[in-house]
């Protein structure tokens, strides 16, 4: 029983749920003092529109709010607050009576001096999303689904706490990330698979294709021309306070970043693939085992290339409607900088994907039929589940 309950797994995860805690807890260094003002969630009592005005598609002038605070040590008050509209749609936001929006309340003492109406209070839905997320995870996933809620929250948390504060403070975007994302992808492996071949199969195959995609995007990023201020909002972060970042290598680094997860994804089929293949057969050849990876690699390539495809361009779908309702030329699309961009992220991912099959096949042709796993498959425990030894 107590062998059990301190396997080597449970201890990991144990560890990684106290890692999480600790970064959840730990400062990005970038924190803003707010002495004097707290947020809120508000409730929209009454809206007057007489200043809004409409210019064609947009609106503009401002909108006049009677907001009731619906939390915090202000609960139950109620004041009056201005939405004023910018004449831009995507950062506009329009209130009706009976909207929740998230305020930011200025105090002195115990008395309210200003209410800022940021946008609508979205917090509540997006909690009830992620723990139906969670929730299905773990009941279709059982263990190794609740590994990967663990796996997906560390994620979150090293990009936030560790991978953009390095950004900012002007570490190389392009070290930092591929650190970052290796130190991810070996967590998220071992988590799903266990201590296992099967989990260092997986992540020596990840980590070869996300290095070759990091290779590949850094010499043809530099061949493209392609200037990182493409990415949104990148202009608005250098005249934020932070014009000395290389935003071009932040670009770069966002390639491999983006398709690590689906070069994961390729590594743990394959591996697992063998490893059954293995278990189920244990005098298979070497050989064998290698082609086997590649007859698993083939059709799992050959679907998340377009899946790359399919979440790169959904991004850009206005972008691209907009070129074919004006009847813009095909080589005119091509070479425009936007376009460009997305075609280096496509297809410098699609490198990563293809290559990282061969890799893992290799490497778990090789960890899965060497003699000593061998002769642990003919003893009585569950190969799968043993550790590396």
């Amino acid at each position: 029983m107590l062998r059990k309950l301190f396997n080597p797994d449970r201890i990991f995860v144990f560890l990684m749920l106290l890692l999480c805690i600790g970064l959840f807890f730990m400062p990005t260094g970038f924190e803003k003092s707010e002495e004097g003002s707290v947020r809120a969630k508000g409730l929209i009592l009454q809206v007057d529109d007489s200043l809004v005005q409409q210019r064609g598609l947009v609106k503009t002038g401002s909108q006049s709010l009677k907001v009731e605070i619906m939390n915090g040590s202000f609960k139950g008050q109620e004041v009056d607050a201005t939405n004023r509209l910018l004449g831009r749609m995507e950062f506009d936001k329009l209130f009706k009576v009976g909207d929740k929006a998230l305020v930011v309340v200025e105090y002195m003492g115990q008395n309210l001096t200003y209410v800022n109406v940021i946008d609508h209070y979205r917090v509540n839905i997006e909690l009830l999303l992620f723990s139906i997320f969670i929730l299905l995870l773990v009941i279709l996933g059982g263990w190794t689904g609740a590994k990967a809620v663990l796996s997906f929250i560390f994620t979150i948390l090293m990009i936030w706490k560790v991978l953009l504060p390095s950004f900012l403070k002007g570490y190389d975007p392009i070290l930092v990330s591929l650190v970052i994302v290796t130190i991810i992808t070996g967590v998220t492996c071992l988590l799903v698979a266990n201590l296992s071949r099967k989990a260092l199969v997986a992540f020596l195959g990840s980590f070869s294709g996300i290095l070759l995609t990091c290779i590949i995007a850094i010499f043809f990023g530099g061949a493209f021309h392609i200037h990182g201020a493409i990415a949104p909002f990148s202009e608005t972060l250098l005249y934020s306070g932070y014009p000395n970042l290389d935003i071009t290598r932040i670009f770069l680094a966002g390639i491999f970043l983006a398709s690590s997860g689906a070069i994961m994804d390729v590594a743990m089929d394959i591996s697992a693939s063998i490893s059954e293949v293995v278990t189920k057969k244990p005098d298979i050849s070497r050989r064998e085992a290698v082609l086997s990876g590649f007859s698993v690699a083939r059709p799992v390539v050959g679907t998340m290339t377009t899946t790359l495809l399919l979440a790169y361009s959904g991004g850009y779908i206005s972008l691209l409607m907009v070129f074919i309702a004006q009847g813009t030329p095909p080589m005119n699309i091509f070479n425009l900088t936007y376009v460009a961009g997305e075609i280096l992220h496509t297809l410098v991912g699609s490198f990563g994907l293809i290559m990282v099959a061969p890799f893992t096949a290799i490497v778990g042709g090789y960890l899965f039929t060497r003699p000593a796993y061998i002769q642990l498959l003919k003893g009585e425990e569950d190969p799968i589940s043993l550790p590396y030894k």
